[in-house]
C-alpha cells in the first residue's frame, strides 16, 4: 500500500490562512461597528483657528436685495459656502438651521452663500430644508475668491470685531458647532 499525499498541501494551508484572517477581520469589524466607544460620535470636520479680517463681501439675497457682511459688524457671523448639488452641504443643513435657531437671540447670525446657482434653483432647496437664516446668492464665486477656497462646504466664523476666527472645510455637525462656535458667541 502506498501512501498518497494530498495533491496541493500549499494551496490548502494558504486557503486556511486566508479564511482565518477573514474571520478575524469580520470579528474586529463587528466589534467596532457595534460598540459606540469604538468609533467617534462626531465625524464632522474640525475647524482651524485663524486670524484675518473678514472680506468686505457684498452680494444679493433671495429677495434681490443687496446685502453686505459689513452690516453684521458687532454680531458673530458664521458664513457657510454651499451649493444645492453638494451632498455634504445637504447633510449639514439641519445642524446649521438648529444651531442658528438656538443662538440667534445671542447676537449670532448664519449666512448661507450659495455658489453659482440661480434663485430658481436655490429657493426650492431653502423651502425644502426649512431654512430661516439669511441665504445669499453668489453666481460668480465672489465669496470663494474672497475667502480663498475652492471647497464646498466651507464655513467661516467671524467675531464681533470683524475678524475671521475659525474656518472649516467639509460638513459641520451640531456637536462641532456647539463645541467651537458657542465660545466665540459668549465672548
Amino acid at each position: 500500500m502506498t501512501v498518497t499525499s494530498w495533491p496541493f498541501p500549499a494551496r490548502f494551508y494558504a486557503m486556511l490562512l486566508i479564511g482565518t484572517g477573514l474571520i478575524a477581520l469580520g470579528i474586529v469589524l463587528f466589534i467596532l461597528l457595534n460598540h459606540s466607544t469604538a468609533l467617534p460620535d462626531d465625524l464632522s470636520a474640525v475647524p482651524a483657528k485663524v486670524d484675518f479680517a473678514s472680506p468686505d463681501l457684498t452680494l444679493t439675497d433671495l429677495s434681490g436685495k443687496t446685502v453686505s457682511l459689513h452690516n453684521y459688524l458687532g454680531r458673530v457671523v458664521l458664513v457657510n459656502l454651499w451649493a444645492t448639488w453638494c451632498p455634504p452641504c445637504q447633510d449639514e443643513m439641519p445642524a446649521l438651521q438648529a444651531f442658528y435657531e438656538g443662538h440667534k437671540a445671542d447676537g449670532f447670525v448664519l449666512i448661507g452663500i450659495d455658489q453659482e446657482e440661480t434663485h430658481d434653483v436655490v429657493e426650492p432647496f431653502v423651502a425644502r430644508y426649512g431654512l430661516t437664516f439669511p441665504v445669499w446668492l453668489d453666481e460668480n464665486y465672489l465669496a470663494q475668491r474672497e475667502f480663498n477656497t475652492e471647497n464646498l462646504p466651507s464655513s467661516y466664523v467671524i467675531d464681533r470685531t470683524g475678524k475671521v476666527r475659525l474656518m472649516w472645510f467639509g460638513s459641520i455637525s451640531g456637536k462641532s458647532l456647539e463645541k467651537y462656535v458657542t465660545d466665540v458667541i459668549k465672548e
